[in-house]
């Protein structure tokens, strides 16, 4: 059993790490609020532009030479993923419930995947499973703003465009409250046709030709798509490192009561034991 000395001292180790979780917690608070109103404030728009995305696919083209190389489909030979991942860790079960959801789906797909990862997290599990990653992008800060993503969906467009890959996923972790934070992979490229009602026809009237107008506003919309997937997954990093730190300045709490309840006991047991040697000391000298 552990004498008192190093019980205390092993409390003020506890105490310690409880203060620093503490203040861990209340700095990851403030940037959850940030986060959290950045990504509530870009859904709406994100919703529209992805509905808009859809209605365009459904568009019945007669003339091949009128479609955009994004709304073209092709046999699926080759996939890419992008996966969206913190840089750090310290955030509960986050990281692993996106990497074992990624690492699931290349595994019940068939098809060769290539793997773009944004987040240094998902990009070290890539590259321990021996997966095939195509482009990696860190450091994107915790306010990212749509030109910090652009990259990442310039090699997206430009893979598919080529015909490098025939479909694009998109993993990433969705922020649906404070506690609660959902991995999801999603279809971002070839466009997923908008489902009709029988008889009813989606079209647009294009000034100027269909294929000008939308060579300029598609690869927008999947910057867009990839710029929310981020602003979602940044949200969702700092919700569940708040909860995470909370839950191990709480842990640090009670450890730290335990153990002082334990160095107590250790206490009264020295002084018990010293008094006994005091008294049989007596009863022998008498």
């Amino acid at each position: 059993m552990p004498n008192v000395r190093q019980i205390r001292r092993r409390i003020r180790s506890v105490e310690n790490t409880g203060k620093l979780t503490k203040a861990m917690e209340m700095v990851a608070a403030a940037k959850m609020r940030r986060a959290q109103a950045a990504v509530l404030a870009t859904r709406p728009y994100a919703a529209k532009m992805q509905e808009l995305l859809a209605n365009l696919a459904s568009m019945p083209n007669e003339d091949p030479s009128e479609t955009h190389p994004l709304l073209r489909r092709r046999p699926v030979k080759k996939i890419a993923l992008v996966q969206v991942t913190p840089d750090r860790g310290l955030c509960g079960g986050l990281v692993g419930n996106m990497n074992r959801s990624s690492g699931s789906f290349i595994v019940q797909n068939a098809a060769p995947f290539t793997v773009v990862t944004v987040g240094r997290k998902g990009r070290d599990f890539m590259v321990r499973v021996g997966r095939d990653v195509r482009a990696t992008f860190t450091g994107l800060g915790e306010r990212p703003v749509l030109a910090d993503t652009t990259a990442v969906s310039r090699v997206v467009i430009d893979d598919y465009s080529s015909g490098f890959c025939d479909a694009v996923f998109l993993a990433y972790t969705q922020f649906v409250n404070t506690a609660v934070q959902r991995p999801v992979i999603r279809q971002l490229l070839p466009v997923q046709a908008a489902p009709t009602q029988p008889g009813q026809a989606t079209d647009y009237i294009f000034e100027p030709r269909s294929l000008q107008l939308l060579s300029a506003l598609l690869p927008r919309i999947v910057e867009m798509q990839v710029y929310s997937a981020v602003l979602e997954s940044n949200a969702s990093e700092q919700s569940a490192r708040m909860v995470a730190m909370r839950n191990a300045a709480d842990n640090a709490e009670d450890l730290a009561r335990d153990l002082t309840l334990e160095a107590n006991k250790a206490r009264q047991a020295s002084i018990t034991t010293e008094l006994l040697d005091i008294i049989t000391g007596t009863l022998t000298l008498e």
